[in-house]
């Protein structure tokens, strides 16, 4: 449904105006999940991140229930509103991946996860635009399919497992005293030997051992230049993306105004994610130094993102507005794939 959101809200079923979804409803969604961030980062590991994706599921579901029975501004606020935490919450899905992964695996499993992320939104959209161009459903009655399907991966959620540690709030530590992050071996647990040596206890840090250690690892983190780059590139590019996702239906409402202007939409934003998932899938694979090549990486393709940028705004030909908005998300695709 997401394709279509601005012709669902400014036409006959909600009524309200451009202006009204412009400056009233979508910017909320932009500062809920400002605000969200840091109190999402600290429960994530407080409750050892299986919660927050439940959390997850459950501020879409009232996000769709909201957008679906809603019928006034402050409804489509309030459905905003959620669907900032739902976003923030993709902090504790990434975080649970890489706590249940080896460390020698994080770069295909970011490249696995981003991947299938994709896929799935390739699916909905490819979905969404059968079903409304096909006519075979209104979008009142692809809301309610949309809570099924979320209804259905809430449940699932409830039966993953749940990690018994994270990085802060529960960690490993020795008998002595000192922190550490490694389990205990497979063959000490099995044979239950219980040296001082080898015996490793985990244990809820009080909250001000947590804020310690998180200056600590604030100050050894950020002492890297590479790393700095790298996550004010993050926070920028983060910024632009969600902004131009957010209001890009707008956009093409603009440049091609009329009743069939959203026709499209769905089908735009399929490609879009397959080439995503395709390119992504493929990082997982090549074995580059990033620490040689990842700022070239950065500079170049964020340099043809900007040019992509400016072409689908200033263009008056809805084809090309689409082709660059889908240049546009699968260069910065890769560039937060390789960022992570």
């Amino acid at each position: 449904m997401e394709p279509f959101l601005v012709p669902y809200l400014t036409g006959p079923d909600k009524n309200l105006t451009a202006q009204q979804v412009n400056n009233e409803i979508f910017p909320v969604w932009t500062y809920s999940f400002l605000a969200v961030q840091v109190p999402v980062f600290l429960l994530t590991d407080w409750l050892r991140y299986k919660p927050i994706v439940i959390l997850q599921c459950m501020a879409l579901f009232i996000t769709i229930a909201t957008i679906r029975w809603g019928t006034n501004v402050l409804g489509m606020q309030v459905s905003q509103f959620f669907f900032g935490v739902a976003t923030a919450s993709d902090l504790g899905y990434y975080s649970y991946i890489y706590s249940m992964v080896d460390l020698n695996k994080y770069r295909k499993a970011t490249s696995y996860i981003r991947s299938v992320t994709f896929l799935g939104y390739s699916v909905g959209s490819v979905l969404g635009q059968l079903l409304f161009s096909l006519e075979l459903l209104s979008y009142n009655d692809a809301l309610v399919f949309t809570l099924i399907l979320i209804a259905i991966a809430l449940f699932v959620s409830f039966f993953l497992p749940m990690p018994q540690r994270s990085m802060f709030f529960h960690r490993k530590r020795k008998l002595t005293g000192d922190f550490q992050g490694e389990e205990r071996s497979e063959e000490s647990e099995e044979s239950g030997v219980k040296t001082e040596d080898h015996q490793e206890l985990a244990e809820a840090q009080t909250c001000g051992k947590v804020l310690l250690q998180m200056i600590r690892d604030f100050r050894e983190c950020f002492a890297s230049k590479q790393l700095l780059y790298w996550s004010l590139w993050w926070v920028m590019a983060s910024c632009g993306f969600n902004q131009t996702s957010n209001f890009i239906q707008v956009l093409w409402e603009h440049v091609q105004p009329s009743q069939n202007s959203s026709i499209y939409n769905g089908g735009v934003e399929a490609v879009s994610s397959i080439l995503s998932t395709a390119s992504v899938y493929g990082i997982g694979y090549r074995e580059e130094r990033w620490e040689q090549w990842g700022e070239l990486a950065l500079a170049g393709f964020s340099g043809l993102c900007s040019v992509a940028l400016f072409v689908m705004t200033f263009s008056s030909n809805i084809w090309i507005s689409y082709a660059s908005y889908i240049v546009f998300k699968c260069l910065h695709m890769v560039l937060m794939t390789i960022a992570m």
